[in-house]
């Protein structure tokens, strides 16, 4: 495989060092591996705290900034960070109001969360975690049990980093993350493997002509493997599959927040043409589209494919998805 890289070992601390060099507006520890925003604890906000493993970007480190998360915890490729980031990280942005963890559902990172929220604690530092457990396509897998944490993680962070930079305090900025993640649902599917930088091939087999329905995006298995079908069919089984779970959820007869989520090697020209299926579907379903994203935004590093989200949307969701940000991937407004 080729890759645009120095060597499997210096991967995340080159990129992260790119990503320095690219936004002097961030503070990048490249050596503890913790990106801040310069303006952390001004104004006396609560902090948004999130990460794992590399090879999702921008998620998470992309996010960091004004609107969005205080700080990230990037890990090695597929790797979840460590309790002494996620610490660092939270002693960096606390700012007297308490800071909120978002924690994707697979194992390390729900568990180096937890320690790091104790340890936080201990240290006299106010923490909630917030658990995102989006993917409708499997309930266990091979780093998680439960649903896996996926591309609703993206809704999470920039709602709640909107209530959050507007001076809400922490059990309510907590609790509309929740609310969020409660209304949110993913399903992705994989026309590729992934290769991961220490393997230098792809991470599992998947024959030429056959797509993986429900795949994680580490590369976990989905529900099932078919032949290689059109868009509008693939739209067909990705959306029922979300609806089902969103169900009756309340808004129920209101708009959704749209995510067409790119795996990391497939065009925008294939995700805008996807989208326009997506939104098909749910029009026949009597489903308004309020607002919608296209792109590659929760990756898995070369895997070709995407992944949809929709979350159910009222006024205050739309109103916080509308507020200002300004990270690296994403901004409006400002």
């Amino acid at each position: 495989m080729k890759m645009l890289i120095n060597s499997p070992e210096t991967v995340v601390a080159d990129a992260l060092s790119g990503l320095a060099a690219a936004h002097p507006e961030l503070n990048v520890d490249v050596e503890r591996r913790v990106v801040v925003r310069r303006d952390a604890r001004d104004g006396g906000r609560v902090g948004l705290v999130s990460g794992g493993g590399s090879g999702h970007e921008p998620l998470h480190a992309g996010f960091v900034g004004y609107g969005m998360l205080s700080a990230a915890c990037p890990g090695e490729v597929f790797t979840s960070p460590v309790p002494d980031q996620m610490l660092r990280a939270a002693s960096a942005v606390e700012a007297g109001q308490g800071v909120l963890f978002v924690v994707k559902n697979y194992t390390g990172d729900v568990l180096n969360f937890q320690m790091a929220a104790e340890l936080a604690e201990e240290d006299g530092v106010r923490v909630e975690r917030v658990l995102v457990n989006d993917d409708v396509a499997v309930t266990d897998s091979l780093y998680t049990a439960g649903r896996r944490g996926t591309g609703a993680t993206l809704f999470v962070e920039k709602i709640a980093g909107a209530a959050a930079e507007e001076g809400a305090p922490l059990e309510q900025v907590a609790a509309i993350a929740r609310r969020v993640n409660e209304v949110s649902r993913s399903f992705g599917v994989a026309l590729s493997a992934c290769s991961t930088p220490a393997a230098g091939a792809p991470t599992f087999d998947l024959p030429d002509g056959e797509m993986e329905l429900g795949v994680g995006i580490h590369g976990e298995p989905g529900r099932e493997r078919r032949a290689m079908m059109p868009a509008r069919e693939i739209a067909e089984v990705a959306v029922g599959a979300v609806l089902e779970e969103l169900g009756e959820m309340p808004p129920a007869d209101g708009p959704v927040l749209a995510l067409v989520n790119g795996m990391g090697a497939t065009p925008l020209l294939e995700l805008y043409g996807f989208h326009a299926e997506v939104v098909r579907l749910l029009e026949v379903r009597g489903v308004p589209v309020a607002r919608a994203l296209v792109g590659n935004y929760v990756t898995s590093l070369d895997m070709a494919g995407c992944s949809v989200t929709l979350c159910r949307a009222d006024e205050e969701t739309l109103r916080l998805w509308d507020a200002p940000v300004q990270t690296a991937a994403l901004r409006w407004g400002r």
